[in-house]
């Protein structure tokens, strides 16, 4: 392995590492906001996951997102419960959707960061609402899908307009993107 192979390698090792603590500090910031549903949750997690795309080559915004889902449910305690269901199917669909919609419209300049999280968040939402239906409320999922669609299309829009922001005027982001 020759030293720019290697020095590339701990650059975007120190990209993951840093994303990774960005996703667990905005975690923790999201769980001291009182929730007015037990299963609503902001999703502010999510952030440096769109900021990412920008960022890591596919495999490493992958670990990311795999990293973000093992150390939060890690630490909230869930990671051997039946949640980390939701987690793993609302995580994994969200970033595959913001992955896709970035490759094939971002870059175009066709779609901003909020079409990119909305859509995140949808695939987010519609995931967590098939493994309800499928392993918990059967027909009665009915009663929370419009909870969980109406919410995830409104800190859908807000996250766009926060990472948006972020990618366009951010200090650090701009240190982070030229560190290469």
């Amino acid at each position: 392995m020759n030293k720019e192979t290697t020095q590339y390698k701990s650059i975007a090792q120190k990209k993951i590492a840093f994303l990774t603590s960005l996703c667990l500090f905005l975690s923790a910031v999201e769980f001291a906001i009182p929730k007015p549903m037990p299963f609503l949750r902001l999703g502010i997690a999510n952030l440096p996951v769109i900021i990412a795309l920008h960022l890591l080559s596919v495999p490493q915004f992958f670990l990311l997102v795999l990293l973000k889902v093992f150390v939060q449910n890690l630490i909230s305690g869930t990671l051997f419960s039946y949640t980390i269901l939701f987690s793993i199917a609302g995580s994994f669909s969200s970033a595959l959707m913001m992955l896709l919609v970035y490759k094939a419209f971002y870059k175009h300049g066709w779609i901003s960061h909020v079409g990119i999280s909305l859509s995140g968040s949808l695939a987010n939402s519609l995931s967590q609402i098939a493994v309800s239906y499928l392993f918990i409320f059967n027909e009665n999922t009915k009663y929370i899908a419009p909870f969980l669609l109406i919410s995830s299309f409104i800190t859908g829009i807000i996250l766009g307009l926060v990472a948006d922001y972020s990618v366009k005027k951010s200090k650090w982001f701009s240190v982070i993107r030229s560190a290469e």
